[in-house]
């Protein structure tokens, strides 16, 4: 067996090199071979998976956060090598669908996972860029819009960021007019949130789909439609609980594609990356990835 770690250095303000040690500590009484490669700029995930996956079989390790995780994947899909996560970002939010280990210790975590059971796993296409948690556009993704100008503020620390962008977006966020089409139905609404979910839980462990599953060939599809200022501050208590059902306002669906217009400019949030767009089509990629599933 080949291993490959993709190592984002920046994730968990370093903490994901902590696991090198680690590595060679494990397989130096393994026959297997390993490479380390560690990212310098975004997009090399991408560039060093599709390097490595098109020469021959590999387990992919994608060591960062949820944004390393969408990069290795768009860089080794339809490929004979299988995906595995090291978790050490803030989020990290697909690994949560997939383990129900609550495991801190990088050193057990990277045995687990080593040790773990491959299994064909769907996958979602946006616009022509794969992932595979969730994507979503509305309150949540102005939100990480209106972050990313905060965090250039050297005066406001990283963390400050999202609670002020979380207030900015409350009192200045409109809700949207858009022709959503799931499948063959068509829907005319104006929406607050709305999320295409092949994981379960987003934004830091918000339990957005509750019902979703892995390897069913469907988004399960989380719309909620025009709420107030007020619905929206009760939104969020209840999307950590998976809750947020009881909301009226608040549908889910099951869809294999969608498609989703608008008059104005989108802020579209595809496994926490952030792009505009006016025209948006998704389709669920069954069984398309082999994703390893740690060992409980």
């Amino acid at each position: 067996m080949n291993h490959l770690f993709i190592i984002n250095p920046n994730a968990g303000k370093g903490k994901s090199l902590e696991i090198i040690p680690l590595i060679e500590k494990i397989f130096k009484n393994m026959k297997d071979q390993y490479i380390i490669e560690i990212t310098k700029s975004p997009g090399d995930a991408t560039l060093i998976a599709k390097k490595y996956s098109s020469q021959k079989d590999y387990t992919i390790y994608s060591v960062g956060g949820d944004g390393t995780l969408n990069e290795v994947l768009n860089g080794m899909v339809n490929t004979n090598s299988q995906l595995a996560i090291i978790p050490t970002g803030s989020g990290n939010d697909f690994i949560k669908s997939i383990s129900r280990k609550n495991e801190f210790n990088l050193e057990n975590i990277l045995i687990d996972t080593i040790s773990g059971t491959s299994k064909k796993t769907d996958v979602a296409i946006v616009n022509a860029r794969y992932f595979i948690n969730i994507s979503s556009i509305g309150f949540d993704a102005d939100v990480v819009r209106n972050a990313m100008k905060f965090k250039k503020l050297p005066f406001i620390p990283s963390k400050l960021s999202y609670l002020f962008s979380i207030f900015l977006t409350v009192f200045s966020h409109k809700n949207k007019n858009l022709e959503i089409i799931l499948d063959d139905n068509k829907i005319y609404t104006k929406i607050t949130l709305m999320a295409l979910c092949n994981g379960k839980f987003y934004g830091g462990g918000m339990l957005v789909a509750p019902q979703a599953k892995l390897c069913d060939g469907y988004f399960d599809v989380c719309l909620v439609e025009d709420l107030s200022i007020f619905k929206i501050l009760t939104l969020f208590p209840k999307l950590i609980k998976g809750k947020h059902g009881e909301i009226k306002e608040v549908s889910f669906f099951k869809s294999r594609k969608a498609i989703i217009k608008s008059e104005k400019e989108l802020n579209l949030n595809i496994d926490g990356e952030l792009v505009q767009a006016k025209h948006i089509e998704f389709e669920i990629k069954p069984n398309a990835i082999n994703v390893v599933y740690p060992s409980e």
